[in-house]
């Protein structure tokens, strides 16, 4: 179930789920009734997008938030693409290891970006009972094949 970020959410409405405890008793009846089970939550999107990254955080955050309200033990995300550097203000994904500095440049993006969100995530995810946290293995995300999701593994 979407519940922002790229993927409408017209079915679910995050904060008022969030706030009410009878909105979240009804939401999950509404599946419960036709022998639905809802198991994943999903926020896709790019949490450390340079500028528009703290919104999309946000929505991540209150997404892993309300599936431990909910009971769902999972989150479907995105791993994220931050900038190359502190100063740039759009994402950077290096596909080759050539010239030299692209090195240097994913080396920053997952020192100073990536594995800091992801422990503070993980530990969100850990204090509100979110066992699995299913990153989507997309390009123009840091996280893209599986010796990057080996990589992240924390």
């Amino acid at each position: 179930m979407n519940t922002g970020n790229w993927s409408a959410a017209p079915h679910l409405d995050l904060a008022n789920l969030l706030a009410d405890a009878a909105a979240r008793r009804r939401f999950r009846d509404a599946f419960e009734s036709r022998g639905l089970e809802l198991i994943a939550l999903n926020a896709n999107g790019n949490q450390l997008h340079p500028t528009d990254g703290a919104r999309q955080s946000s929505t991540l955050h209150a997404t892993v938030r309300l599936a431990g309200l909910l009971g769902v033990e999972t989150v479907c995300l995105m791993s994220g693409l931050p900038a190359g550097g502190p100063e740039d203000r759009t994402p950077n994904w290096i596909v080759s290891s050539w010239p030299p500095e692209t090195g240097e440049i994913l080396a920053w993006q997952w020192r100073e970006q990536l594995i800091p969100y992801w422990r503070e995530l993980a530990s969100l995810a850990t204090d509100n009972g979110v066992a699995r946290l299913c990153v989507e293995l997309h390009c123009n995300q840091l996280v893209y094949n599986i010796p990057s999701l080996s990589r992240l593994r924390l």
